[in-house]
């Protein structure tokens, strides 16, 4: 049987193309969403482009039957209608005293719901609260998961340990031209572009790739990058994704203090000669509802807070050479020059994306449609970074499972133009892996 989709602000916040996304079901925008996104569709943040889309694709659809049994969204979908208003249900009044926005969308989707017995009406709302209140009065309801990755417990790490490797091909790898064919690691070895490999015979042991173009693995020796050195095999091989000129996006996830964002800055630096810009952004997203309203100053006094672990990090590459030393001078040359762009993500909008080196942190913060915008926005010759954590998520809509990096994580491996590395080891100090273990 059909089902009434009842959506929530949220849903068509995260996703401008919600409705095209229930197959041949119905879909009820209840009239308080409307109003809602009338408070959103200013601005240049992708919350305020997706409400503008909507709102015009909703228009396009409009029609003298969007109130009154809706009209068809297009060929094979079902029927999209705008609900009014109903007077509070006796259960809304019995449980809810304050009458909020919330609190009416949830009478609007329970008044549907009785109409039909319960059945067949599920409110879609990726607010968790929203959803805990639904289910006490009785509603069937849902998170939007359209997007979103299924197990993150088999998640691609983008790291291959093989034992028992032939002690001859090991050698074979340590001479020119450092190369081998994947043939000679086993029959059944499977690899994807890209993947990174753990080799390993007794005593002996390699770090390789294997190069989806050339269909061989390749050799990867440990190098200092802008003064900074590898700690550990994972740091190893993300550098060398980063500094491959022929791979086009890396993602490097990782728990905080595994130097993420450190070796990103290190190999953009590095790799400055070839890109006309290097940007590093991240998503602005303010812990305990403290808005950017809430702090002093005009907005670079606002955003200075949001953009500092970022400035933290260029300091520690700066310390490792003297104050006078030509490297730590060309880096403050390359901020006053604007080479170097610190900046959130929404100030990325509008702007051309060609022969950047463009470093994205904190990118589990985006949702995958803003991560589609970003990578959609590379031109030629620029190369994109995407660093996070997927399990530290500050966003209030997003999880593990449906945020932007798990997204590109699970969509973009095989890409030969795709690296990816998790990084388990923390080396931001013994007392920060401490905690990390074991608080």
């Amino acid at each position: 049987m059909k089902k009434i989709f009842i959506l929530d602000t949220n849903v068509i916040l995260h996703d401008s193309s919600c409705i095209h996304q229930f197959k041949d079901n119905d879909i009820c925008i209840p009239i308080t969403v409307i109003e809602e996104l009338d408070r959103f569709k200013k601005g240049n943040d992708v919350i305020n482009c997706n409400a503008r889309d909507f709102l015009r694709s909703l228009d396009a659809l409009s029609s003298d039957g969007m109130l009154n049994g809706g009209v068809p969204i297009e060929n094979g979908k079902g029927r999209i209608s705008i609900r009014l208003d109903f007077p509070l249900e006796d259960k809304i009044k019995e449980n809810f005293t304050e009458v909020t926005a919330d609190i009416k969308i949830l009478n609007i989707a329970y008044s549907i719901s009785k109409k039909n017995q319960f059945k067949n009406v599920i409110f879609v709302t990726k607010d968790v609260n929203l959803r805990l209140k639904a289910r006490s009065i009785g509603l069937k309801t849902e998170n939007y998961n359209y997007r979103f990755v299924e197990d993150i417990s088999d998640m691609y790490t983008g790291l291959k340990v093989m034992e028992h490797i032939d002690s001859d091909v090991l050698d074979e790898l340590y001479k020119k031209p450092y190369e081998t064919q994947i043939s000679k690691l086993g029959t059944t070895v499977e690899c994807f572009p890209n993947e990174n490999l753990i080799l390993k015979n007794g005593s002996k042991s390699a770090l390789a790739f294997f190069d989806g173009k050339s269909e061989t693995v390749k050799l990867i020796q440990p190098k200092s990058c802008y003064g900074v050195q590898p700690r550990n095999s994972e740091q190893t091989f993300a550098l060398n994704a980063m500094l491959n000129t022929d791979i086009s996006l890396v993602t490097i996830s990782g728990k905080a203090g595994t130097g993420k964002t450190l070796l990103a800055l290190a190999a953009a630096l590095a790799k400055k000669k070839f890109y006309r810009q290097i940007f590093i952004a991240r998503p602005v997203v303010p812990l305990s509802n403290k808005d950017l309203g809430f702090l002093p100053g005009d907005v670079a006094s606002k955003l200075d807070p949001y953009m500092q672990p970022l400035y933290d990090n260029l300091s520690v590459i700066q310390n490792n050479f003297n104050e006078n030393n030509s490297p730590s001078k060309q880096i403050k040359e390359l901020i006053e020059e604007e080479k170097i762009v610190i900046t959130p993500i929404s100030y990325i909008r509008g702007r051309s994306i060609v022969r950047v080196f463009f470093i994205v942190d904190e990118a589990q913060n985006l949702t995958p449609h803003e991560v589609k915008t970003i990578i959609t926005r590379a031109g030629e010759g620029t190369k994109i970074i995407f660093t996070g954590d997927i399990f530290q998520i500050d966003h209030p809509y997003l999880d593990s499972q449906t945020n932007g990096l798990a997204y590109i994580i699970e969509k973009m491996k095989g890409q030969k133009l795709y690296a990816h590395i998790n990084l388990e080891k923390g080396e931001r100090s013994e007392l920060a892996e401490l905690a990390s273990k074991i608080l």
